[in-house]
């Protein structure tokens, strides 16, 4: 059986969060094992200010600081697949998405093709982060991001130009 993002979120935080943890966990078992290739999404979140966004997860290292994005559905286009993340993570639509770059990151087992894009908070709107999937988000400078930086972050901002 599988759960809908409107059942997962009536789920109480802590289920949610342990939830995650463990769905996390197993994917880097898979992964160990299985070495796979993958693909995923990233975005650089602007603000009114010209900062970017940054998260923190509430499973995997959960100490560093990611932008926002996740993996793509099997078949699914990339500017669909942030869209879409964007919207569970931070419940907005971005003005003016665009492809930012495409960078190979290498870890945890596999090796993940990530596409980046750029987009802008629309003027007034009101992020709706997701407590059971973010811990933290963080607005900052793209050359100035908060430490630790993860490894889909600091591969980014080094094709974007950024500091790491």
């Amino acid at each position: 059986m599988e759960l809908d993002r409107q059942s997962i979120a009536a789920l109480p935080l802590r289920v949610r969060r342990l939830g995650y943890r463990v769905a996390h966990a197993g994917l880097r078992v898979w992964w160990f094992v299985g070495r796979p290739r993958t693909r995923g999404v990233k975005c650089v979140v602007r603000g009114q200010a010209g900062q970017v966004l940054f998260v923190r997860h509430t499973y995997g290292p959960r100490d560093q600081w990611e932008l926002p994005g996740g993996g793509l559905r099997r078949g699914e286009d990339p500017a669909a697949g942030v869209r879409r993340e964007i919207r569970e993570e931070l419940g907005v639509e971005l003005d003016r998405l665009r492809e930012a770059g495409r960078a190979e990151v290498v870890g945890y087992g596999k090796r993940t093709d990530i596409v980046c894009f750029e987009g802008d908070v629309p003027a007034g709107a009101a992020l709706r982060v997701d407590p059971g999937e973010l811990a933290e988000v963080r607005w900052a400078a793209l050359d100035d991001p908060p430490q630790p930086l993860g490894r889909d972050a600091a591969a980014l901002l080094e094709l974007l130009g950024g500091a790491r």
